[in-house]
């Protein structure tokens, strides 16, 4: 089978599942395993490279009110590579290409390929989408084993954590300006053993004040900007410390975002993993 896959989980899915053979097309964001680097890019971004966090934020909210997109679909390359399956999510619009952007690209190609969408908004709903991409690769049992894998090293977590006292965390999933978290990083952040102060799990990421991060009386800081690496978080965690935003005494821990807690696949039971260490070391 032939997989073009249209966001960067699904990437790491597909080849966390021994289906890395298959997929001859990705992103420009599919970075992990690296073998995804070699596959041909059928997708980029519109946003100009090298904007600041605001500069991020500002373009987005413009793009958004005009109804444009915010990722470009190169249907040329598309049409090359005679796809069977294509990956794609429905989740949200500022992190890859819209569910109807694929289906008019498809036909007006006339491509018949399987159109496989997820959505997902919790950990379950993450671990369910593994199981659905197993399914549509014909490989159920490597995906099934996958998921088990990981609640296994989740409860583990659990177990390591049950009964300590828990440090209230405020997660930041943007820093300028602040977004408190939704979606599985509530979630992340009580596995883990802390208490998420900012966020609601299942839902979207909000935009708040540093009025309503101080409210929240955190002590620990999750510096976590979606998109970002580790190296692109310790920067602005640094711009973060001394600037008088935050609470006196916090604790300001940044993450690589991008790998272990934006993305919704196998690597965000990595997330937890760090994060419990560093809350209870």
């Amino acid at each position: 089978m032939r997989v073009v896959s249209l966001i960067p989980s699904a990437t790491e899915i597909l080849f966390a599942i021994g289906a890395g053979d298959d997929v001859v097309g990705v992103t420009f964001e599919c970075d992990h395993p690296e073998q995804a680097r070699s596959r041909p890019v059928v997708s980029t971004t519109t946003l100009p490279e090298g904007l600041t966090p605001r500069e991020i934020d500002d373009a987005v909210a413009a793009a958004v009110a005009a109804g444009e997109d915010l990722y470009r679909l190169d249907a040329g390359a598309l049409a090359g590579l005679d796809a069977a399956l294509v990956v794609t999510q429905d989740l949200c619009a500022v992190c890859a290409l819209d569910v109807a952007t694929v289906d008019e690209a498809l036909a007006h190609l006339g491509c018949t390929a399987e159109v496989v969408t997820v959505d997902p908004h919790t950990l379950d709903e993450v671990f369910d989408s593994v199981l659905t991409i197993g399914r549509a690769v014909g490989r159920a049992d490597a995906a099934a084993e996958l998921v088990a894998g990981c609640r296994s090293r989740l409860e583990a977590v659990a177990l390591r954590v049950a009964g300590r006292s828990r440090p209230r965390v405020a997660v930041l999933e943007w820093t300028d300006p602040p977004y408190a978290p939704g979606h599985w990083i509530p979630e992340m952040v009580t596995l883990a053993g802390g208490e998420c102060v900012l966020g609601e799990a299942g839902q979207r990421s909000r935009r708040v004040t540093w009025e309503d991060v101080r409210a929240a009386g955190p002590e620990v800081v999750v510096v976590a900007p979606c998109g970002f690496d580790l190296d692109g978080a310790r920067a602005q965690a640094a711009g973060l410390v001394g600037s008088g935003l935050l609470p006196d005494g916090v604790l300001v821990y940044p993450v690589d975002a991008n790998g272990l807690w934006a993305r919704p696949g196998p690597r965000l039971v990595d997330g937890v993993e760090e994060l419990a260490a560093a809350l209870h070391p």
